[in-house]
This record gives C-alpha cells, sequence and structure tokens, in this order.
C-alpha cells in the first residue's frame, strides 16, 4: 500500500503531504470513495462547508474507523470557514455544525475558504449557501478579515481545530494578516500547477512558515467540466509535450510527475480520483524524483493563468480580489 510522507507545520503537527481532494466528489457515492481512498492509504481528506458532501465524507471515515483500518487520530480532517459566516459570532456554531456533519470532534485543519465575507445565510433557509444570498444575489458583509480570523483563534485555543489555514489569500492579505493574528496560520492553500506558479506568494509563505497545499494541481483539467471557458481554451497540462517527455523518461504518468513537481518543491497536494489505480498512483507521488532542470522545465509553462477567478462565476462584484 502507497503512502504519503508528511511536513511537519509551524506548530509541529505533522499533515500528510498528499491528500484526497474532495470538491466535486458526488453525493451518492461519496462514503464509499472516502472509504476505499482510505483503504488504499490516504490520510488527509481536504474537504469543504461549500462542497455540501461533509456528512457523507463523515460516513465514509466512520465506516472506516469502525471496520478498524483506521484510528481517528491517524486521519488528517481538513474543512473550511465558507464566506457567509464571516461575521465573529458566526464561526463557532458553523464548525461545530461541521464536525456534527463529519461525527468527529475537531479539525485537524480548518481554512477560511476564501478572504471575502458574504451576508449571512441561515443554513435552515440554504446550506450550503454558496455565493448568493437568500435574495439569490451576492450581498458582502462589512466584516473585516481580523474579525474573522480572531474568531478562528478562537476554535485553536478551545481546541476545536489543530491548526488554522486560510486559502486564496495574495501577498498583501498575508502580510497584513502578521498586523493583527497572535498565532500564524499554520497553512496557506492556493490554486498552484505549471500555468499558476505565484513564485512571489509561495517565497512570502516560506518566509512566514506556513505550508502551502495546492488545489487544482493539474490547471484546466478541473475546471473543463465546470463547462468554463478559459478551462476549455487551454491546452490540458497532461498533454504538454515537456511533462510528457518528463513522464517517459520516469515511467510515470503525467499526472504523477505533475503532482510531484509539487511535492518535492515542498508543495502538499490534494488530488482526487474514483479510479482505484489511479488514486494509488497519485498517491505515490514522493517515489521518484525530478532532476532541478525538469522541475525548471515544467515551471517554465507559467502563464499566470488562474481559473478559480470569481469572474470565471459570473461574479463580477468581488472579482480581482486574487489579483
Amino acid at each position: 500500500m502507497p503512502s504519503a510522507p508528511s511536513v511537519k507545520l509551524n506548530n509541529g503537527k505533522e499533515m500528510p503531504l498528499v491528500g484526497f481532494g474532495l470538491w466535486k466528489v458526488d453525493n451518492a457515492t461519496c462514503a464509499d470513495t472516502v472509504y476505499n481512498a482510505i483503504k488504499t492509504g490516504y490520510r488527509l481528506f481536504d474537504g469543504a462547508c461549500d462542497y455540501g458532501n461533509e456528512q457523507e465524507v463523515g460516513q465514509g471515515i466512520k465506516k472506516a474507523i469502525d471496520e478498524k483500518l483506521v484510528k481517528r487520530e491517524e486521519l488528517f480532517i481538513v474543512s473550511k470557514l465558507w464566506n457567509s459566516f464571516h461575521d465573529r459570532e458566526r464561526v463557532k456554531p458553523i464548525c461545530k455544525k461541521q464536525l456534527q456533519d463529519y461525527g468527529i470532534d475537531y479539525f485537524d485543519l480548518y481554512v477560511i475558504h476564501f478572504p471575502i465575507a458574504l451576508k449571512y445565510v441561515d443554513p435552515s433557509v440554504k446550506y450550503p449557501p454558496s455565493w448568493t444570498s437568500e435574495a439569490d444575489k451576492v450581498e458582502v458583509s462589512k466584516t473585516p478579515l481580523s474579525e474573522t480570523y480572531a474568531a478562528m483563534e478562537e476554535l485553536y485555543n478551545e481546541g476545536l481545530i489543530k491548526a488554522i489555514g486560510i486559502s486564496n489569500y495574495n501577498g498583501a492579505l498575508l502580510l497584513d494578516l502578521q498586523r493583527y493574528a497572535k498565532t500564524m496560520p499554520q497553512c496557506l492553500q492556493i490554486e498552484h500547477h505549471p500555468y499558476l506558479v505565484q513564485k512571489d506568494l509561495l517565497a512570502i509563505a516560506e518566509e512566514l512558515k506556513l505550508t502551502v497545499t495546492a488545489y487544482s494541481s493539474f490547471g484546466p483539467a478541473s475546471f473543463v467540466e465546470l463547462d468554463m471557458t478559459s478551462a476549455k481554451d487551454t491546452p490540458l497540462l497532461f498533454d504538454q509535450q515537456d511533462v510528457q517527455a518528463i513522464a517517459k523518461k520516469h515511467n510515470k504518468s503525467a499526472g504523477q510527475v505533475l503532482l510531484r513537481w509539487a511535492t518535492q518543491r515542498g508543495v502538499a497536494v490534494i488530488p482526487k480520483s474514483n479510479n482505484p489505480d489511479r488514486l494509488a498512483q497519485n498517491l505515490d507521488v514522493c517515489s521518484f524524483d525530478l532532476e532541478k532542470s525538469e522541475i525548471e522545465k515544467i515551471s517554465s509553462l507559467d502563464k499566470g493563468l488562474r481559473f478559480n477567478n470569481p469572474l470565471n462565476y459570473g461574479l463580477a462584484q468581488i472579482t480581482g480580489i486574487f489579483a
């Protein structure tokens, strides 16, 4: 059974370098998908309120624990605070609801999903709330990130979460975070692939001792199924000649090369697959090393091309915040 090495966070907690991403995992098959991923050797599961499948993820975890495939303390469970719960008084209640949906007592890492505060939506009315309010439009809240982060620190101090994460923050927001954080976060999650290397942001994160987790490691492949024009018009990274040549040389798949490009540089990854063989392949991406010239060649594909941008979802009111 393949396994992934871990990286030590700035609070001493160990986090697997390769995990399983739960975005777009269908509710009908989610519990079995999680259970099978645990059987394959995955220990980190990256979820979120917005994915709408947290109860099913919890069912898969419970089945694996009940069958003694794994102990809770061997798992690293990640979830995220959605935009409409940024008000300080909303953070703890929604975190507790999410823990209840998972059927667990704490999150190993809890992440501010976007640095965007939206108007509160009562979970009894719409859950997950997505980007729109009860009036079915984007309505921004006036809650500053500093207040939201203070509430995250309360969760951390109370033991409801074992590490604090932030996601989709740019360099300026990271530098501002230093000014109000009493406890610096442990992890920064960003869109990161050879078309969007974000070299300067990675350098800032390293200076601040933040472990970086990459999502959408395969670039446009994650967004084609969303019928996103920019993704459909962009060549797949799997098909890039240099990526294919490097994969052939190492007798690995193009996907494994793309994941190794990240992990060899200390960036954690959270791919997903329903294919058992690919599940194992994705987990086994630290058993070979790329040459420095190969890493540089892959990095040279950088286009500064971001797919997870609100404008791509028709949310022009809040676009540009990640630039």
